[in-house]
C-alpha cells in the first residue's frame, strides 16, 4: 500500500486503500504504477499438487508448493508451502534444500509474491499457508514477520492467522521472537512447527547439526514459553528415517521428552533427497511408529505424502538449477551462518 502512496499520479487516502485490495483481491496492478511482478518458471504437477518457482529480480528463483486438502464434506482447500530462503544453511542432512547451502534470503515482498502467483496466476487461492519450503524462517524473521502481517492483513490477503504455521529447526530465540507476535491482538492462533526428527541430542546432532548449537533442553525451554491460546498445540515434526530414529525405544524417548508439553506429533515419512544414503521407510514401520506413539498417549498424526515424484514432498525442494548457485554459506556446520546472514 505504500507503494500506492507514494508514486507520483496514484490517487492517496480511500482510493490508495481500494487499490491496495484490488491487488491482492483481484490481481489488479494500480494504475500509473510499475510493480515488479516475480513472473512463475517451472510447473510441475503430480496429480493435483503444483510445484512452481519463481524468478527473483536478480535471476535466482525460490520454489513453491500447492497442495491440495480434501475435507470431511468432500471439497478441496488448498495449502501453499511457501519458502522464506533461497537455499538454506541448517545443514539437515536428510534435506535437499540442506545440500545447496544457503544462497540469499528472501525479501518480505518474494515471501508474500508467493501467495500472490498462486492466487492470480495459478488460479487457486489457498486457505493454508506453511512456512515449510526452502529455508529455515528463524533465519529470517525480518522479512518473515512483516510478510505475515501483510498475509494476514483484511485488507490485503485476509489469511486467518490460525490457517498460518511458521515451521523451525528449533531456534530458540527464533521461537521466542515469532512468539512475540504471536501474543499481539490478531496473531494468538498463529501454529509453531518444530523439526525434531530424533529422540535424543546424539542421534539429532548426527542428522541435524544445529542441536550442536540448540540442545534439546534449550528446545524445550523455547517452546514451553510459546504463547498460543490452549487450543493452540505446538506441532512437532518427525520424519521418519529408516535405522535412524525408527526404533520402538526411540518413540519411547520421543514420547517421554514431550510428556511436559502441550503438543501434537507429526509423523513424516522420509522423502529421499537426490543421492540419498537412506530409502523410504517401509509402510509396515510407519504404522508401527504410529500404533506406539498412541500407545504412549502421545497425541498423534501421520503426514501424508504429496508430490514426491516431482521432488516437491517435504524435505525435497531445491531443484538442480538453484542448486548450481552461489552460495554464501556451505551450511555443512553449525556455526557458519546461524543468525541474520544475508541471504535472498
Amino acid at each position: 500500500m505504500e507503494a500506492c502512496r507514494s508514486v507520483e499520479g496514484v490517487p492517496r487516502g480511500r482510493e490508495a486503500l481500494s487499490a491496495y485490495r484490488r491487488f491482492h483481491r483481484e490481481g489488479v496492478i494500480p494504475t500509473g504504477t510499475s510493480p515488479k511482478l516475480h513472473p512463475i518458471g517451472t510447473r510441475e504437477i503430480e496429480g493435483e499438487t503444483v510445484k512452481f518457482t519463481l524468478r527473483l529480480a536478480d535471476g535466482l528463483e525460490t520454489e513453491s508448493v500447492l497442495i491440495p486438502m480434501k475435507r470431511r464434506d468432500g471439497s478441496t482447500t488448498r495449502t501453499l508451502c511457501v519458502s522464506s530462503q533461497v537455499g538454506c544453511a541448517m545443514g539437515c542432512r536428510f534435506c535437499e534444500t540442506a545440500q545447496m547451502g544457503l544462497v540469499r534470503q528472501l525479501r518480505t515482498e518474494d515471501i508474500v509474491a508467493q501467495w500472490h502467483a498462486a492466487t492470480h496466476e495459478i488460479g487457486h487461492r489457498p486457505k493454508n499457508i506453511v512456512f515449510m519450503g526452502m529455508g529455515e524462517p528463524t533465519d529470517n524473521l525480518d522479512a518473515v514477520l512483516p510478510a505475515i502481517r501483510i498475509l494476514v492483513d483484511h485488507d490485503g490477503p485476509a489469511v486467518a492467522a490460525s490457517n498460518i504455521s511458521v515451521s523451525t529447526v528449533g531456534n530458540p530465540d527464533g521461537i521466542r521472537r515469532l512468539g512475540e507476535l504471536a501474543a499481539e491482538p490478531g496473531f494468538r492462533r498463529l501454529n509453531l512447527a518444530v523439526s525434531l526428527n530424533a529422540p535424543n541430542d546424539d542421534i539429532r546432532a548426527e542428522i541435524m547439526p544445529v542441536d550442536r548449537a540448540w540442545p534439546m533442553d534449550d528446545l524445550m525451554d523455547a517452546m514451553s514459553s510459546w504463547p498460543g491460546r490452549p487450543k493452540s498445540a505446538i506441532c512437532i515434526e518427525y520424519v521418519l528415517i529408516p535405522g535412524v530414529n525408527d526404533e520402538s525405544a526411540h518413540c519411547d524417548e520421543v514420547c517421554d521428552y514431550l510428556r511436559p508439553l502441550r503438543c501434537s506429533l507429526n509423523i513424516i515419512p522420509y522423502n529421499p533427497r537426490r543421492h540419498s544414503p537412506w530409502p523410504a521407510p517401509t509402510e509396515e514401520s510407519v504404522e508401527a511408529f504410529l500404533a506406539r506413539a498412541m500407545a504412549n498417549g502421545q497425541f498423534t498424526k501421520r503426514r501424508g505424502t504429496k508430490g514426491r515424484d516431482v521432488m516437491a514432498a517435504c524435505g525435497q525442494l531445491g531443484n538442480p538449477e538453484i542448486r548450481a548457485r552461489r552460495r554464501v554459506a556451505d551450511g555443512t556446520r553449525v556455526g557458519l551462518t546461524l543468525g541474520s546472514a544475508e541471504l535472498d
